[in-house]
């Protein structure tokens, strides 16, 4: 009897706890509906131009409004003071709504209007277009002349500072303008370029930098990477117009990073793509690069086997040699190159080694390594010898005066693990952020802490979380607890080439009207959230071997970098459409002697035509681009005239290295004897195969990869054959008639119905016609290159 009136008032007890809880949860919710009922009737009067501090609205009592931050801190800074811009700005503010029981929302931001300095005159200059846009500007008359012997002259109180800065823009002028210019270190003179550190706007940050542009075009700021930024925006202008608007400048960013992520775990980049890419991203104010250095296929595209399935680890390794990818890898050395380089450009690069899933590279290399019950491209957390291993890799990075990673943090991947082990995924983040930070690096991680729920602690101060999903890592929570937050939300900036999920392209139009790092998926927080950090979008090479190439990322990359750099220095501007943004974006190049793309300058849409008549390659078109001969040239008779005799083992050099997508290149040939691995064009990127080396045919390589067209070229006859390619495949003409397309194929995998693209594409190589490898003579005649795709029709004429 004692049992069951014993269990009687445990039930009843438990009900009532039960009873109490969820009635504190209905008053708990019924407080911060109120709370954000109140909050969201919030409204602020802009200030006047004799305000110095924000005023805080009034709410009522039992409520407190405590002011945060805002989006643009070099005008109202988080202690409220205001800053008065050049012209009069939208600002967003930032408060947060508590009442006296301690539960707190965020006040929908608050856009006010804060008056500038000066107005604009009728008769002043816009604002002149650069990526990503000027913040602030003040127009006045009339134009800076950039003359030909101009001249950069730098303070000389801080020559110790500037000094490399000023060697930068020196080379980079003469790449991009193909002239020089003078330093000189003392005062400014009229038509000079001035750069100095002594600048009274202390607000702007260590990357905000004025440019006042009168009789001397000036660049100050308070550090040296203010200063370089306002070096990209004079290149940006000079490459437009030697003419450049007299005015003031206030420039800096609305998020501190803004960044870009690559995978080359699953195809691997050249050092060289990834320093252009340096390059290519300092020149839109972009300054974080983070590199994807070890990752895996899938399983199902390698007949469900652990062991055949593609991994790779890029780093060149001396503690386990074997570890290191043999297809391609970067040395140490030339990764400490990359990291100085983009020191050089204002860029941080992020080294990411990701465990403890998309480890297949780990458990290819020692067996033990992979988990047996969640699969080999998971890490075994229950074997001590994993913890041995992971240390050693970091510590060979991470270790010592020079280590190999040089920057100031180190991304330890840290997502996708099975969540059916969730404490001992928490436990092994924890420990590799704690053993990162060991070295002086701050730690960055992936999002995955809402899917691997647990009570084991995992440390959140000074770690960035990048925050890709909301399932994995839910933002508010992970806000709560303390971490930073890069956004980087997959569903709207993930670009996955020819996978069919996640975007090939990016809506870069959606993005450059709508989106702000301060939205994580469906989460959008206030402008100014002192937590998120900036965003990063991000290209992950899932498909291994569907022949994407360098360059077919670069095409996916080139104007998303452009728009999100807009949107991540600037924010939401509504100066510009996006078509108009768009149209004047393509126009500026890559980057001061970067061309990845593969763009040639003509004046209208024909590139080069030889016809081979005179003993000189010269070129028919407006555009002068001759070729380059070492020996004399012999010539035989064509049905036109006169042909070019190219002589087994020789080549020509040619002054363009590529065209690249929607061009078209037509020919006549001729060959007396069939050899297989004859090249017809070649570059450092690509060869055009006459006959490629195992089947004879007609084709092409690039990135590893070789395509042939079925069709050999005939002996002793002249044939006219044109090539065509752009960012979906490649066409061969054969006398005015198309022979094949190479587009749209399908790779299968016996034993699944899975499928992959197969992607076919070339940026035409024109560095060299032939090889010193040539075993057969050519006849070419009449070559004409255009840069943009013709008709059936006109390639019959």
């Amino acid at each position: 009897m004692m049992k069951y009136l014993f269990l009687f008032t445990f039930c009843i007890t438990l009900l009532f706890i039960n009873t109490k809880a969820t009635a504190q949860s209905t008053i708990d919710s019924l407080a911060i509906f109120r709370l954000k009922e109140i909050a969201s009737t919030i409204k602020y009067n802009s200030p006047t131009i004799s305000d110095k501090t924000i005023t805080t609205p009034t709410v009522p009592a039992a409520y407190h409004l405590t002011f945060i931050s805002s989006d643009c801190l070099p005008v109202i800074s988080r202690d409220g003071n205001i800053h008065s811009p050049l012209v009069d700005l939208p600002v967003h503010l930032y408060y947060t709504l508590s009442d006296n029981l301690g539960n707190k929302v965020d006040v929908p931001s608050l856009q006010i209007e804060v008056p500038g300095r000066y107005n604009n005159q009728a008769n002043s200059n816009s604002k002149p277009f650069v990526v990503p846009a000027l913040r602030e500007w003040l127009g006045k008359e009339g134009n800076f002349i950039a003359s030909s012997k101009i001249t950069l002259a730098i303070d000389p109180t801080y020559q110790t500072e500037l000094k490399d800065l000023a060697e930068t823009f020196v080379s980079d002028y003469a790449k991009l303008l193909g002239r020089k210019i003078t330093i000189r270190y003392g005062k400014p003179q009229n038509g000079n370029i001035f750069i100095t550190l002594n600048n009274d706007e202390k607000t702007l940050g260590d990357e905000g930098y004025m440019m006042e542009v009168g009789n001397i075009l000036t660049i100050k700021a308070n550090k040296s990477t203010g200063c370089f930024w306002g070096t990209r925006t004079v290149l940006q202008l000079l490459e437009q117009s030697t003419s450049i608007p007299r005015g003031i400048a206030r420039d800096y960013p609305k998020y501190q990073r803004r960044g870009f992520m690559l995978d080359c775990g699953r195809k691997f980049f050249t050092i060289d793509f990834l320093r252009d890419y340096v390059k290519f991203m300092s020149y839109y104010k972009m300054n974080e690069f983070q590199i994807h250095l070890n990752d895996n296929g899938f399983k199902q595209f390698f007949n469900n086997n652990w062991d055949s399935t593609y991994s790779a680890f890029r780093l060149e390794s001396t503690t386990f040699p074997a570890l290191t990818a043999k297809d391609g890898h970067y040395t140490k050395k030339e990764f400490i190159d990359l990291q100085e380089l983009a020191k050089q450009y204002g860029v941080n690069i992020v080294p990411e080694i990701d465990a403890p899933a998309h480890t297949l590279a780990f458990y290819q290399f020692d067996h033990t390594l992979g988990s047996k019950e969640f699969g080999s491209d998971h890490l075994d957390l229950d074997n001590p010898h994993t913890y041995q291993f992971l240390d050693a890799l970091f510590k060979e990075y991470l270790e010592g005066p020079n280590p190999v990673f040089r920057g100031k943090e180190v991304h330890i991947g840290t997502d996708e693990y099975s969540n059916k082990a969730a404490e001992k995924f928490r436990a092994f983040t924890d420990r590799y952020i704690r053993y990162v930070e060991s070295f002086g690096k701050r730690a960055r991680v992936w999002g995955a802490l809402t899917h691997a729920k647990g009570t084991t602690p995992v440390k959140s101060e000074n770690v960035i979380m990048d925050d890709w999903y909301n399932g994995y890592a839910e933002p508010a929570d992970m806000i709560k607890l303390g971490y930073d937050l890069m956004s980087v939300p997959d569903g709207l900036i993930y670009i996955v080439p020819a996978a069919g999920y996640y975007y090939d392209y990016l809506n870069d139009k959606w993005l450059y009207e709508n989106w702000e790092p301060v939205q994580i998926g469906d989460a959008i927080f206030p402008y100014g959230h002192p937590q998120i950090l900036g965003g990063k979008f991000a290209v992950w090479n899932d498909h291994v071997g569907n022949g994407i190439s360098e360059k077919d990322v670069h095409h996916r990359v080139l104007n998303s970098m452009k728009v999100m750099s807009q949107k991540m220095w600037m924010g939401n501007n509504k100066d510009i459409t996006f078509d108009a943004f768009i149209v004047k974006a393509k126009q500026l190049n890559e980057a001061p002697g970067v061309n990845v793309e593969g763009r040639v300058k003509t004046k209208d849409d024909l590139v080069l035509h030889y016809n081979f008549n005179n003993r000189k390659i010269e070129d028919q078109s407006a555009n002068k681009y001759n070729a380059t001969t070492f020996k004399k040239l012999k010539r035989v008779a064509s049905p036109d005239g006169r042909a070019l005799s190219l002589p087994e083992g020789t080549t020509i050099q040619l002054p363009i290295t590529e065209v690249g997508y929607n061009y078209t290149v037509i020919m006549k040939l001729k060959r007396e004897k069939a050899t297989n691995g004859t090249t017809l064009f070649q570059s450092p990127n690509a060869i055009l195969w006459l006959s490629d080396k195992k089947t004879g045919q007609l084709g092409f390589s690039r990135d590893g990869y070789t395509y042939t067209f079925n069709y050999t070229i005939p002996l002793n006859e002249w044939t006219t054959i044109a090539i065509e390619g752009d960012n979906k495949g490649t066409s061969l003409y054969v006398n005015t008639k198309l022979a094949e397309r190479l587009e749209g194929k399908k790779r299968e995998f016996i034993g699944t119905k899975s499928k992959t693209a197969c992607i076919q594409t070339l940026v035409f190589p024109l560095k060299a016609m032939g090889s010193l490898q040539n075993k057969e003579s050519l006849f070419i005649d009449d070559l004409k290159v255009y840069n943009r795709m013709l008709t059936v029709e006109e390639i019959g004429r």
